[in-house]
């Protein structure tokens, strides 16, 4: 039997006993009042992130893949930040996924026993082909969920990197990640409701882990995503304000290099520092592994000999 009475999620928020009482205006201020503390949490725990930053890095980098599991919203927020990574980053949807209890079903409709199926995480991550090469990062709030903790075990056993996102002290699931992240928000402003607070630290932390990953992979320049994939207007839209932003060129010309380019925005700004042709400036971003920076300072510092 679970004791409730343990886990800092479930504790009752003093600031919001009266929360029936107030009026719109004062239930949406107590919201925000509380929401205001979970940046301040997560701070204290970034040298935690770093450490799993640093680690799924490595896997990443040496070809492997970073897999999010987890069970109800903290599932959902592995799914939606893996989802966003491919047209952001231009990086194969295979790269960063999202796995939660329940499968497809379970990110529209609550299935609330899933997450008790510990042979179901096996499952999952065994129909991925998941393998050493790769890390896991376990979602879970409570810090307990079975389905996230077989699956960090299994991770363990393979040999992958795991790390876990929690939101209560002294998780059940930190004692078997290799990279605990513990973000102790406090009690929600309705009893239990991990939905918020607790929802909106593990949003964060996610997104801290995949930008700096992107980041670290060359998939940015300055603060541009180079890597976007144009494939709507207003994406073909922010590859040519990317490129105008970039160089000197106009917004006709802009858009002339981009289709040039092959609709690379990347490949594009290249051309234009170098002089490359298409074909010259793809040879060189993919010998500096996509590092449009370190591709332009080198290709610079070898005329500059020269």
């Amino acid at each position: 039997m679970i004791d409730l009475n343990l886990l800092d999620t479930e504790g009752i928020n003093e600031n919001s006993r009266k929360i029936d009482q107030l009026s719109t205006y004062e239930v949406l201020e107590t919201i925000n009042d509380e929401d205001q503390k979970v940046a301040a949490v997560i701070r204290e725990n970034l040298g935690s992130i770093e450490a799993a930053v640093e680690a799924i890095f490595k896997k990443v980098k040496n070809g492997g893949r970073l897999i999010y599991i987890g069970a109800g919203t903290s599932g959902r927020l592995g799914v939606l930040d893996a989802s966003e990574c491919p047209p952001t980053y231009g990086v194969s949807k295979e790269l960063v996924q999202g796995i939660i209890a329940g499968g497809v079903e379970a990110l529209q409709s609550a299935i609330e026993g899933a997450e008790d199926v510990e042979q179901g995480a096996l499952e999952d991550l065994k129909a991925i082909g998941f393998s050493e090469k790769d890390a896991l990062v376990g979602l879970a709030a409570s810090g307990r969920t079975p389905y996230v903790r077989s699956a960090i075990v299994y991770a363990n056993e393979l040999g992958a990197v795991t790390a876990s996102v929690s939101c209560v002290k002294n998780a059940v699931i930190s004692e078997v990640a290799q990279y605990p992240i513990e973000a102790v928000v406090g009690p929600e402003v309705i009893t239990g409701s991990t939905r918020m607070k607790a929802g909106t630290a593990q949003k964060l932390i996610l997104n801290m882990i995949s930008t700096t990953i992107m980041v670290k992979l060359g998939k940015v320049y300055g603060n541009l995503m180079v890597d976007v994939r144009a494939t709507n207007e207003k994406l073909k839209v922010r590859a040519k304000r990317i490129i105008e932003m970039t160089t000197d060129l106009t917004g006709e010309e802009a858009v002339a290099l981009f289709l040039e380019s092959g609709e690379s925005v990347k490949v594009a700004i290249l051309m234009n520092k170098t002089g490359l042709s298409r074909e010259e400036a793809e040879v060189l971003l993919d010998h500096y592994d996509g590092k449009i920076r370190k591709a332009i300072e080198n290709y610079e510092s070898k005329v500059r000999v020269q």
